[in-house]
C-alpha cells in the first residue's frame, strides 16, 4: 500500500510513449512504481522522478527471478512493456519480451495477490485476410492469419492474459489502435510517419487504411479498464479511421506542406520493403524504414469499431485532428521539426 493509502500501482513499459502520458495521470494523485529495463531512456519520466512521483525500479521482464522481486508489494499491474516494432534483431527477440516477458510480468503479480493486472495488447493482431467490415472488439483470428513475427508474439501473450481471466483470474486486456499526440519524436510507428511528412521525407502513399487514437485517451481509458473492465474480455481503444492519403492531407493542412503525391503500387512497396528488411537482417542491423509486416498489414483492412468497448468502459476520444495538431506543435517546439512562421509563431506548444 502507498502513503496516500492506495493500493501500490507499478507501470510497465513507463517510460515510452503511451506508458509516459498514463504515468503522469497517476502520478497526479500518487506515487507510481515504473519498471523498465536498464539503459532505457527516461527523459519523458525526469522531472516526475526528481519530484519523487515516480519511483523506477529497473529489470529485465525476459528474466522470470528479476521481474517478480521488481513487482515486489505492488497492487495493481499495467503492464505496457513491449518490443512494439516490427522488425527487430534478432526475431526472436519479440517473443522473449512480448510473449514470454508479458508472461513473466501477469504470473508475478499474481503470484503476489496483485488485486488487478491490465495487459496491452495491439490492434494488429485483429486483422484477417479476408474482412468485410470494421473490426470490433469480438474480432477472432485463428493463429496462421496473423501476420509476423511481432504480430505473433503479442497474439500468444493476448491469447494467455484473455485465457487467465477467463478462469476468473482479474486481468484484462485492452487493444489499442494507433496512438497519436504531443510526446512522440518518431519512436513508434504513427509517430514516424508524422515525423517523415513534416520533415518532407514522405510524401508518397500506400492505399491504406489506419485507425489514430489520441494517446492521452488512451491512457485515461486504460484507467478506466483497470477498474471496470471485465476479465477475460477485450476492449479495444480506437478512435477514427482514415487512409493514409487523407491522413497526408490533414497533415498538409496542420503544416501548410504540400500534400500527397503519388500512390506506391503494392509490388513496388513489398520490394521495397522485402530489400530493405533483406539488408537490415543480414548487413546494416538498422530498423528498415519499410519491414514487410508493415506492407503485409497495410494490405488488410485496418478500419476499427471501437464504440462498444469505448462505452463499456465510459472512455471518450477526441478528435483525431486535434491529436495531430498536438502531434505537429510538440514536434516544433521540441525543434524536431520546422513549420511555417506564420504557424510557428500562433501555435499553441503543448509540453
Amino acid at each position: 500500500m502507498s502513503m496516500t493509502g492506495k493500493p501500490l500501482v507499478l507501470v510497465t513499459g513507463g517510460a515510452g510513449f503511451v506508458g509516459s502520458h498514463l504515468v503522469r495521470q497517476l502520478a497526479s494523485e500518487q506515487t507510481v512504481v515504473v519498471l523498465e529495463k536498464p539503459g532505457t531512456n527516461l527523459s519523458r519520466l525526469a522531472d516526475l522522478i526528481e519530484a519523487g512521483r515516480v519511483e523506477l525500479r529497473l529489470a529485465d521482464i525476459r528474466k522470470q527471478l528479476e521481474t517478480q522481486k521488481a513487482l515486489e508489494g505492488c497492487q495493481e499491474i499495467y503492464h505496457l512493456a513491449a518490443n512494439p516494432r516490427l522488425w527487430t534483431y534478432p526475431k526472436g527477440d519479440f517473443l522473449r519480451v512480448n510473449y514470454h516477458g508479458a508472461r513473466h510480468v501477469i504470473e508475478s503479480a499474481l503470484r503476489q495477490g496483485a488485486r488487478r493486472v491490465l495487459h496491452c495488447s495491439t490492434e494488429s493482431i485483429l486483422t484477417r485476410a479476408r474482412q468485410a467490415g470494421s473490426i470490433g472488439a469480438d474480432q477472432v483470428v485463428p493463429p496462421d492469419e496473423v501476420v509476423g513475427p511481432y504480430c505473433r508474439s503479442k497474439h500468444k501473450a493476448e491469447v494467455f492474459a484473455l485465457a487467465l481471466g477467463k478462469k476468473g483470474h482479474p486481468v484484462v486486456v485492452v487493444n489499442p489502435t494507433l496512438p497519436v499526440g504531443p510526446g512522440d519524436p518518431g519512436s513508434t510507428p504513427p509517430g514516424r510517419l508524422i515525423l517523415d511528412f513534416c520533415l518532407g521525407k514522405r510524401r508518397e502513399v500506400i492505399a491504406a487504411e489506419v485507425n489514430l487514437v489520441d494517446v492521452r485517451d488512451v491512457a485515461t481509458a486504460m484507467r478506466l479498464a483497470l477498474g471496470h473492465a471485465e476479465p477475460g474480455r477485450r476492449y479495444l481503444l480506437g478512435g477514427e479511421n482514415f487512409t493514409i492519403r487523407e491522413l497526408f492531407c490533414i497533415l498538409a493542412k496542420i503544416t501548410g506542406l504540400p500534400g500527397p503525391r503519388f500512390t506506391v503500387p503494392w509490388p513496388v512497396a513489398m520490394l521495397a520493403a522485402w530489400v530493405e528488411e533483406t539488408a537490415a537482417d543480414a548487413y546494416t542491423r538498422h530498423e528498415p524504414a519499410a519491414t514487410l509486416t508493415g506492407v503485409l498489414l497495410a494490405r488488410r483492412r485496418m478500419s476499427f469499431e471501437a464504440g462498444p468497448s469505448l462505452s463499456a468502459l465510459g472512455a471518450k476520444i477526441r478528435p483525431a485532428v486535434e491529436s495531430l495538431r498536438d502531434a505537429v506543435m510538440w514536434l516544433a517546439g521540441q525543434g524536431l521539426i520546422q513549420l511555417p512562421a506564420n504557424l510557428a509563431q500562433t501555435a499553441d506548444i503543448h509540453a
